[in-house]
């Protein structure tokens, strides 16, 4: 049987019986035909079953430095490591070919995409009109939590599991104390205009309780984040902000335009809640790339 009859067979199987859906099985053929292309001019003939069994780990990484070669990316080059070993397996299953090199394969990791921030003015947008999307007192409540997120540089969970005693207030202390990853708390500055957007929030807040929840739904319950979400995404969507508008990307611009402004990146570190540096050194790149764009845009050689 020859490798690009058992593709076929393979192919078959993933529609059939897997159900993959047709762009999956689209994907793996393609996959699959260009491993077999490789191997035939690789092993000098189109393989068999018995080429495949036979083939060392080697040769599994000479495939890949080719598709490196020939331009593709870390996250399709995994994709091709993917198909091959659910093919690999039904060979194992269906045909007894059974080749244990391919375990010894490290499939390449995709690169995590780069944060996406907002420019301040379209983070000030945000914060500052963010209430037209909501009647009546919850309008504060949308103010008091976005700019929280941007001020602070909290994620949404961590925001919506503070109490009432935990709002930061105007004339106290400006720290707030946050509840991040793992349960590890930290301490984080919170400015002015936040804390007089919280004590707006609170002077129509339906329960003012130390022990309720500072953010609440319609029904007094602890608001939920996907209502959150909505909110931002329909206001975005109504002022031509750009797709990335969530309430994470006001956790990203803060972290960048701190940068920005000089920022350390261990201060930023440790107001984020970070358990790594190296997670924080991705904001250097998105500084670069925006500083670089704004090179390009107004260099006269740009």
């Amino acid at each position: 049987m020859t490798a690009e009859a058992a593709r076929v067979a393979f192919l078959t199987w993933l529609a059939t019986e897997r159900r993959a859906s047709p762009l999956t099985v689209e994907a793996y053929g393609a996959d699959l035909a260009t491993f077999l292309g490789f191997l035939t001019h690789h092993l000098g003939a189109e393989p068999d079953l018995l080429a495949l069994k036979s083939l060392r780990a080697a040769d599994f990484r000479a495939w890949l430095a080719s598709a490196a070669n020939d331009g593709r990316g870390r996250a399709t080059r995994a994709r091709h490591v993917s198909a091959i070993r659910s093919f690999f397996r039904f060979l194992a299953r269906r045909h007894g070919v059974d080749n244990p090199q391919l375990a010894l394969l490290a499939a390449p990791r995709p690169k995590k995409p780069l944060p996406k921030a907002l420019t301040p003015g379209q983070a000030s947008t945000v914060t500052r009109d963010i209430g037209e999307m909501t009647d009546g007192d919850m309008a504060e409540r949308d103010i008091a939590l976005f700019s929280l997120l941007y001020g602070s540089g909290l994620r949404i969970a961590e925001a919506l599991a503070l109490n009432v005693r935990d709002a930061p207030r105007t004339g106290t202390d400006s720290a707030l104390r946050v509840t991040g990853k793992g349960s590890k708390q930290r301490i984080v500055p919170v400015l002015p205009v936040v804390r007089e957007a919280m004590e707006a929030w609170l002077r129509v807040h339906p329960n003012r309780m130390p022990d309720a929840p500072l953010f609440v739904g319609v029904r007094g319950g602890r608001l939920d984040p996907g209502v959150a979400q909505r909110v931002l995404r329909e206001f975005r969507r109504l002022n031509g902000l750009p797709e990335h508008t969530t309430p994470h990307a006001l956790r990203h611009s803060f972290a960048t335009h701190l940068l920005a402004g000089g920022a350390d990146l261990r201060s930023i570190q440790d107001l984020l809640g970070h358990a790594s540096l190296s997670t924080t050194q991705r904001y250097t790149a998105v500084d670069t790339t925006q500083l670089m764009e704004v090179w390009r845009k107004t260099h006269p050689r740009g």
